[in-house]
Order: structure tokens, then C-alpha cells, then sequence
């Protein structure tokens, strides 16, 4: 089976511009192997060097990986310590792989949270691969779906009293703008592994139209088969955004 699923061939007229992934698993693929935590985290994090790989090899624009929730800082810090330790890791050095992939690195969430060291090398790693253009790799992270709403409220409201913006202003392509994710297409297909049926606050406002895919495959078993796979079921999907097939058809002459 996993032969066949590394020989499948995907449309590229039909892949989604942007992927987002709920990374889960981590830790019961941990559990189920009798050993700890952070030997999760540090399986699914070679999981997400292979799936960035993949989309850049075959044509993904953007990938959002689900890296580090705002509801994350309630784990035990020495959790919390290793994960930011483990992504600062990540960051050094994966920054000349992404530059000769071409791949343009962003980040989306209260950055301000994270650990000083950890947002010096998020900033240059932002800074050195700005001229990238293949594709985008943004990392949520410190991100809620809900706190990023609230925030862009906040930014909005405060933009009306200093008189720059008026209520009649605000619309969806004006509220686009102060989210986390400005300048992002919205995710055409989630996938989230580990088989649990929630968003878990993840690119609520953005996930509106998304395709979802959810799989019970631990994140540290989830490799280039597995992601294609799940492409070629993005592929079998209709997007009708509200209309009907018969307009769509006409649509598409």
C-alpha cells in the first residue's frame, strides 16, 4: 500500500494553494511505545521536514503547520521549555534548506509570548528568507483562532476611534487585514491527524469554505504517502462555496 501511495499521481490543476495541518499526535505516539513525551516531538518534527518537502515538491503555495497553541503555555514547562528550544533547533537549521528551496518562511500568533532566543531566531529566519517566492511555510504558533479574532477587534475598533477607518469601512477583505495571517490566502483543505474530530481553535475565521480531512494516523507516522493520499481525496471534492453544482458547471463552461 504505501508503494502505491508514493507512486500516486496528483493533478496539479487540482492541488489546493494552501494546506494547513493540525500536527496531533505527538504525544500517544509517544505513550504507545513506552516512551516519553519530547521523543514525540522530536519524531514529528522529521514528520514536518518530510511533509514541507513534499509540498514544495509538488507545487503546494503555502502550508500552515499547527506548531505551538496559545493554550500550549498551560502544559508543564519543562514541555513547554524543550518544544521552544526544539523549534529554535528547527529554525537554525533548516534556514539554508529553505533558502535553497526557495521557501519564504512566516509566522502567525502572539509571537510576542515566546521565549526571547526563540523570537530572535524566528525574526531572522522571517528576515533571511523574505525574497523566497516557491512557496510559503508559515508556523502558527502561540496562536489561538479566537484570540486572533479578538485582537483584530481590538486593532479595528482602535483604528475607528483614531478616525482612519469608519464602521461603513469594515468588511471582510478590511478585517482580513488586521488578522495574524494578513496577506495569506484562506486554507483551501485542513488536515488534521490523530483522529480527533475539532478544530482545536485553529484559523477559525479563515477555515470558513476549507475542505477538512481527518485522519487516525499519529503525526510521527504521517509521511509523504499518507499526504498524498489525502490530496488525491482533495482532489475528488466539489467546492461549491454556496452555489450548486448545475452553476458551477456553466461557471466552467
Amino acid at each position: 500500500m504505501k508503494n502505491m501511495s508514493q507512486n500516486l499521481v496528483i493533478d496539479p490543476a487540482k492541488l489546493p494553494v494552501h494546506v494547513a495541518i493540525i500536527m496531533d499526535g505527538n504525544g500517544r505516539w509517544a505513550k504507545q511505545r513506552g516512551l516519553p513525551r519530547i521523543a514525540g516531538h522530536q519524531e514529528g518534527t522529521k514528520t514536518a521536514k518530510e511533509i514541507i518537502e513534499t509540498a514544495r515538491e509538488i507545487g503546494i503555495k503555502v502550508l500552515t503547520l499547527y506548531t505551538f497553541s496559545y493554550e500550549n503555555w498551560q502544559r508543564p514547562k519543562e514541555e513547554v521549555d524543550f518544544l521552544m528550544q526544539l523549534l529554535e533547533n528547527y529554525l537554525r537549521e533548516e534556514l539554508p534548506t529553505m533558502l535553497k528551496q526557495d521557501i519564504k518562511f512566516r509566522a502567525s500568533g502572539e509571537l510576542s509570548l515566546l521565549p526571547e532566543n526563540t523570537y530572535t531566531m524566528l525574526q531572522k529566519v522571517i528576515t533571511d528568507t523574505s525574497h523566497c517566492q516557491s512557496m510559503i511555510l508559515n508556523l502558527t504558533l502561540s496562536y489561538g483562532g479566537r484570540q486572533e479574532i479578538l485582537n483584530a477587534v481590538k486593532e479595528i475598533v482602535d483604528a475607528a476611534l483614531q478616525g482612519k477607518i469608519t464602521p461603513q469601512d469594515i468588511n471582510e477583505a478590511l478585517f482580513n487585514q488586521y488578522l495574524w495571517t494578513k496577506g495569506l490566502p484562506d486554507p483551501d483543505f485542513i488536515i488534521r491527524t490523530g483522529g480527533e474530530m475539532r478544530l482545536s481553535n485553529f484559523l477559525l475565521w479563515q477555515s470558513a469554505y476549507a475542505e477538512f480531512y481527518i485522519t487516525p494516523t499519529f503525526w510521527p507516522d504521517f509521511h509523504r504517502p499518507q499526504f498524498l493520499e489525502a490530496l488525491k481525496d482533495y482532489e475528488r471534492r466539489e467546492r461549491r462555496f454556496g452555489k450548486t453544482s448545475e452553476q458551477l458547471l456553466k461557471e466552467n463552461g
